[in-house]
């Protein structure tokens, strides 16, 4: 799942951070190595959870019922695929999983089907066509599972989708739609493509801006798969394919206006709204827009000389795992923008929308120096291999208000906190539910397998946050999340 994460470390009175052990099971992952897992989900249906823990060797099933009792549980061998990692899962109607094994080039993919009444299995093998065809993600949703691939000569992208041992196969042919580069000019879907490589959004959890500032992105939501580009600085180009039919209907919708022509832009859609942002050096602007009707719900326009009135944070800037430093000047603030990759992410929880906007270096593009006298520091965006990220945080109420309050911890920092204080733990995996989250992870030590739950904010008493920032993801972590 996230694969980055930046750690800044403050004063902290307590390292429980709104976490419980809810579960633990003895094991011994005697064989753990380059192809070990420990992968957490959650039927859809029942609401079961189910753990499946592989080592280079063997592979145990463990299930539990909706309250997280212990109720099933399967051990078999990793026979003729220990060359591979699970990439997905799907549950039939009998809710028994089946697991995809992939090897990493995604060249062989065996699909086994886990009887846990029989204990037995059923292997069955798909065959990606890799000489025509490349991947670009996968997808779970309502215990399905998916592939979004692109074939390399038509203009199509391919889904595949994994249901109850039969794959069905569907081209989405983009064909007859128009694309532009950012000059306006006519190009194909495959030119388009090939200098967009679509990026595959986390729909339910926060997504880094490292993730966000791309300029093509896909969402896979209920029964709808959702593309936008915003490779054109002047709009959003959508694409809302129906999942049941497959028909393709596209929108537009146009940016801002700005003072100057040259602008960034970038957008972010959630729950039915597109959250659009474009900068220059003169001023920024943030439109929400209802994707259905149209309606601008709200629009913020900020010149270089205004303070930035809806931020919940300082505006800073970022180098690697360094504190951050804070910018004073908003014209400052802008110039860096200017110099980014540059994007917007949006998190939602049951109470607030949270908004990063920012944007971040990447490593394939010259930069620019420049130096204000007027703040104590200096930036160089042209110093390679560093990641460097200008940045602030705002939150949206339920009205569609900004509002200014504590930023208190989610979920997700919390676990990110504890792994970084427990260097003992193991082939990690995180599993959201509605209202807390499930760390699952091998204690090498105790040698158990361990879920423990976290929650959003902080333990009573505890004053301080040491997780502070949710813009960049800069230390790795790996985790097993198809």
């Amino acid at each position: 799942m996230k694969k980055l994460l930046l750690l800044l470390l403050l004063i902290c009175g307590s390292t429980l951070l709104s976490q419980t052990v809810l579960n633990s099971y003895p094991i011994n992952l005697r064989n753990s190595g380059e192809y070990s897992q420990i992968l957490n989900v959650e039927n859809s249906k029942t609401h079961n959870v189910f753990a499946f823990i592989a080592d280079d060797k063997n592979l145990t099933i463990l299930q539990y019922n909706k309250v997280l009792f212990l109720t099933n549980e399967l051990r078999t061998s990793r026979t003729n695929i220990e060359d591979k990692l699970i990439i997905g899962y799907s549950f039939d109607e009998d809710q028994n999983p089946t697991l995809y094994w992939s090897t990493e080039d995604f060249k062989s993919i065996v699909l086994i089907k886990y009887d846990m009444t029989n204990k037995a299995i059923k292997p069955l093998k798909f065959s990606f066509p890799y000489s025509k065809q490349y991947f670009i993600a996968t997808f779970q949703k309502n215990n399905i599972f998916y592939i979004l691939s692109k074939d390399s000569a038509e203009q199509t992208l391919t889904l595949y989708q994994f249901k109850d041992e039969a794959v069905e196969e569907k081209p989405l042919d983009f064909s007859t739609f128009t694309f532009q580069n950012r000059n306006t000019q006519p190009i194909t879907f495959n030119q388009f493509i090939r200098d967009n490589p679509i990026e595959k959004i986390e729909v339910g959890d926060y997504n880094p801006l490292s993730r966000s500032i791309k300029k093509s992105k896909v969402y896979m939501l209920d029964n709808r798969l959702i593309l936008t580009f915003d490779q054109n600085p002047a709009k959003t180009q959508i694409f809302d394919v129906n999942l049941e039919t497959y028909e393709i209907k596209e929108k537009n919708f146009p940016q801002s206006m700005t003072e100057t022509s040259r602008k960034l832009s970038n957008s972010f859609f959630l729950d039915d709204r597109l959250y659009q942002i474009n900068t220059n050096p003169e001023e920024l602007q943030l439109d929400i827009k209802d994707y259905n009707t149209g309606e601008t719900i709200k629009n913020v326009k900020v010149s270089k000389n205004d303070t930035i009135k809806f931020k919940n944070s300082p505006l800073l800037l970022q180098i690697e795992d360094q504190k951050p430093k804070e910018i004073k000047k908003t014209s400052t603030f802008l110039k860096y923008l200017s110099a980014l990759d540059f994007g917007i992410s949006v998190f939602k929880n049951s109470q607030n929308a949270y908004i990063t906007i920012g944007g971040i270096t990447q490593q394939d593009r010259p930069y620019y120096s420049f130096y204000d006298d007027v703040q104590p520091f200096q930036i160089n965006l042209s110093q390679y291999g560093q990641n460097q990220t200008a940045y602030f945080e705002s939150i949206l109420n339920s009205n569609s208000e900004f509002i200014q309050q504590r930023q208190e911890p989610f979920a997700n920092d919390n676990i990110f906190y504890y792994l970084d204080t427990n260097k003992k733990i193991k082939l990690q995996n995180i599993l959201t539910l509605d209202n807390f989250s499930i760390l699952s992870y091998y204690d090498s030590a105790a040698k158990q397998f361990v879920m423990r739950k976290f929650t959003d904010g902080f333990i009573p008493d505890e004053t301080t946050n040491p997780l502070i920032d949710k813009a960049v993801f800069s230390k790795s972590f790996r985790f097993d999340k198809p």
